[in-house]
């Protein structure tokens, strides 16, 4: 007679030591003991009684059980056993589990390394470990589809700006799925249908000198410029300090704190609505040294030309560069931020998520939780004052040699 809901979650253990099973038909059948009560399955395969363990009431149910049961059935009747069945797909899920993209990520890493250089084994590793790691890098790499790696990298990525990072960690998804094919641990290559997902990597951007060589050039034009002290501080200050155009024009006295080489900017100034800190350079405080006696009696660090009232102009900075012969197609006050990002990460193996902190863009810790505007404070004053020290050799043409790629 066939089981009835009321009756498996009615019925107790009677207690007898083996317990007491009662039958649903088809070999199905509900045992309860002591511990609980289980569905099992009685069935033969090769001429041996067997018993396959269907799982735990009120886990499963009876009709969960009973659904068991004919999937069981049918394995039988393609002549495979269900027990050895069930194993096998047990496994299948703890390797897949063990095979998250992080530990595929890794050895693949590990396996290609002799393909790269280290200053860009090192590079691509705090990428992954940056913006990958803390999103995906748990999960089953079998379970990721293109919407994960869109909506939990790529758009993350992009919605700091930083575009063509945005598609190097898709190309460096993709390679790692890829690794993942021919390794037998994934199916295919799912960022193949993110092909058309991406922004475009030719949308509005600003001009930026890159090139070490023309940035010495540049340094040495602004130590030349004759302009006005307001100016000149200002336009020396701009390449030390990552900042945006606005939030360098807007510095006020009373965020410096220049014995400890520290510029606090609030939260309400910045693009990212986050409290900011700048480690300042040992030429940073020069400069803003040599300027206080003339604006420190203000509010403004470089106030307007025409009135200390105000901040300087948001053309000033440009309107030098274009006196100094940089056309706006060559260079611009912003592409000061894009020329750190670029010879900092690229030619000096600079951390990139120091580099990314300190231009004020969204950086996460491994948790997934922003980084406060005090974290890594040592390792980006470091940083900071190797850039100044760096473009100063640029500038009075010193020979400069690649720094060693930081390990992370």
């Amino acid at each position: 007679m066939a089981l009835t809901d009321t009756f498996v979650k009615n019925t107790k253990h009677k207690g007898s030591a083996a317990g007491e099973k009662y039958s649903d038909g088809g070999g199905l059948y509900l045992h309860i003991t002591a511990a609980g009560k289980y569905w099992r399955m009685a069935y033969r395969f090769a001429g041996k009684q067997k018993t396959l363990a269907l799982g735990v009431y009120p886990e499963v149910s009876l009709a969960k059980a009973r659904k068991r049961r004919d999937d069981a059935k049918e394995t039988l009747a393609e002549d495979v056993d269900p027990g050895v069945a069930k194993r096998e797909e047990k496994a299948e899920k703890l390797a897949a589990a063990a095979n998250t993209f992080e530990v595929v990520a890794r050895d693949w890493l590990v396996k290609t390394k002799a393909n790269r250089a280290q200053i860009t084994q090192d590079k691509v590793t705090a990428w992954l470990e940056n913006d990958a790691f803390p999103y995906i890098g748990k999960m089953p790499i079998t379970s990721i589809g293109p919407r994960d790696i869109l909506e939990k990298v790529i758009r993350k990525v992009e919605a700091r700006e930083a575009i063509d990072t945005a598609h190097r960690l898709k190309q460096l998804c993709g390679q790692v799925f890829r690794y993942a094919v021919v390794s037998g641990l994934a199916e295919r290559d799912v960022t193949a249908d993110l092909r058309e997902a991406l922004a475009s990597k030719t949308g509005t951007h600003y001009a930026a000198i890159t090139d070490p060589k023309q940035v010495g050039q540049l340094m040495r034009s602004i130590f030349d410029y004759t302009g006005h002290p307001y100016t000149v501080a200002a336009l020396k200050l701009t390449p030390l300090v990552f900042l945006r155009p606005g939030e360098l024009r807007t510095a006020e006295w009373a965020e410096m704190d220049l014995d400890a080489a520290e510029w606090r900017i609030p939260a309400s100034k910045m693009k990212m609505k986050v409290d900011h800190l700048v480690p300042l350079s040992k030429q940073a405080v020069e400069i803003l040294r040599d300027i206080h006696p003339v604006t420190g009696h203000g509010r403004y660090v470089f106030p307007s030309l025409r009135t200390g009232e105000r901040p300087m102009s948001e053309n000033t900075i440009n309107a030098a560069l274009r006196g100094m012969g940089y056309a706006k197609e060559v260079h611009s006050a912003h592409g000061f931020r894009a020329t750190a990002r670029t010879i900092m990460d690229e030619v000096l193996g600079e951390r990139v998520d120091l580099i990314e902190h300190q231009l004020s863009h969204a950086v996460k810790d491994p948790n997934g939780r922003a980084y406060n505007r005090t974290a890594h404070l040592p390792a980006r004053r470091e940083m900071m004052q190797r850039w100044a020290d760096y473009l100063d050799k640029l500038r009075v043409g010193a020979e400069v040699s690649k720094r060693p790629a930081i390990p992370y």
